[in-house]
């Protein structure tokens, strides 16, 4: 039995308490409404697509294990069958991509469908979320199993590496889903059960395996995408023990070996792609932050002695979103124009700074990026199951 509607209207009239709405301002829910019904009525007729519906013939596992290929390896010209070589930058066309994709498309459907329950209570939205959450993580027959051995594989060289754990960082938004669908009686207590001993189960290997641990310690934005699983599954579970270390790592590590004292982040800026690459490592610790801050310990405001924390890497990051042409260093090689779009980081640091002109400057980009590679580096794209609803949304001052 679902929770009486009545409880999920109070529920929405709760998130609805604030202040005078600032004039030709919108609440986000007024904001997100059109976009996510649209796309979430257009899930309902999708039907669930798990690692199994696709065999991966290099892959050294079976078929509930996911997998996915080295991007920058290729066949070695002057010696076929043989260990591939890497080709810096060049993307090898005929890798394996149907475990990424499927994952990427349950990171898009089950949020959408979560996010269509908060506005409308309709069960049709839970109904169909849930029926991709046990294709995922609990029918035998379909479901993918808890571990990533054979992520980044490497013809003739190796079968998986840790840096592949980077792979399932579109996972964060699918557990936020599964909490807040029962929180609001989408799913019931029952019917979480399940999906939540398969987040325990990933969780556990993502902390003890040697490859959660090599991507743990890896540096740069892994790290990054590696403390915001943990965290968000660890969240999910109820794993307090988790969520401190993370909270731990990053006071200790994240913040102080990533981000210069301008606000920066040296190892993105270095890359080929460094405006992409800075802001992907903006949002994944900005929504670390979010899934792992507790009252007494908001990551939000943590700041080291020399004043660097998440305020000063927003201030350093977008001045070049409201103005890329002003973006001091060379542009990216590769997908430059499809940059930026509506990242997480300024919605959730106008939020939780009180920075209302962020909130503007995230509403003002693009909410619906196409580009393979931008929706591969934005795992999180429905704010409706992260900042409170009534969050206003001011016109974007000129």
């Amino acid at each position: 039995m679902r929770r009486p509607a009545l409880l999920l209207v109070l529920a929405l009239l709760a998130g609805c308490a604030g202040g005078a709405r600032p004039a030709g301002g919108r609440t986000l829910a007024e904001l997100e409404r059109g976009r996510v019904l649209a796309a979430a009525r257009a899930a309902l007729d999708e039907g669930p697509v798990t690692v199994t519906a696709s065999v991966a013939e290099r892959s050294a596992g079976g078929p509930h294990d996911f997998y996915s290929e080295g991007d920058y390896w290729w066949p070695d010209p002057d010696a076929p069958g043989g260990p591939y070589v890497r080709r810096d930058g060049l993307t090898n066309p005929d890798n394996f991509v149907a475990h990424r994709q499927a994952m990427r498309r349950l990171g898009r459907i089950v949020p959408d469908l979560a996010s269509a329950y908060v506005l409308t209570g309709d069960d049709r939205f839970a109904d169909a979320a849930r029926r991709h959450l046990e294709a995922w993580f609990v029918d035998d027959e379909t479901r993918m199993n808890p571990s990533l051995l054979y992520a980044q594989a490497i013809s003739g060289r190796v079968t998986g590496r840790g840096i592949g754990v980077i792979d399932t960082v579109h996972l964060v938004e699918v557990a936020r889903a599964v909490e807040v669908l029962e929180r609001l009686g989408g799913v019931t207590p029952a019917e979480a059960a399940p999906v939540r001993r398969w987040f325990a189960d990933y969780l556990e290997w993502i902390t003890t395996h040697p490859y959660g641990v090599d991507e743990r310690d890896h540096g740069n934005n892994h790290s990054t995408a590696w403390a915001l699983q943990a965290a968000a599954f660890a969240r999910l579970v109820g794993d307090e023990g988790v969520l401190a270390d993370v909270r731990r790592r990053f006071k200790e590590t994240l913040v102080p070996d990533q981000m210069a004292a301008d606000g920066s982040f040296p190892q993105e800026t270095a890359r080929t792609k460094p405006y992409a690459y800075s802001l992907f490592n903006l949002d994944m610790l900005a929504m670390t932050a979010e899934a792992a801050s507790v009252p007494g310990d908001d990551l939000w405001t943590f700041e080291t002695p020399d004043g660097r924390g998440l305020a000063r890497a927003l201030d350093y990051m977008t001045p070049y979103v409201a103005d890329k042409a002003s973006w001091p260093l060379p542009p990216d090689v590769a997908y430059w124009d499809d940059w930026p779009v509506r990242h997480p980081a300024l919605l959730l640091g106008g939020v939780r700074l009180d920075r209302p002109a962020l909130v503007a400057l995230w509403a003002a980009q693009d909410p619906d990026p196409t580009a393979d590679e931008v929706i591969r580096n934005l795992p999180v794209r429905r704010p409706l199951l992260w900042a409170p609803r009534a969050t206003l949304v001011p016109p974007r001052s000129r």
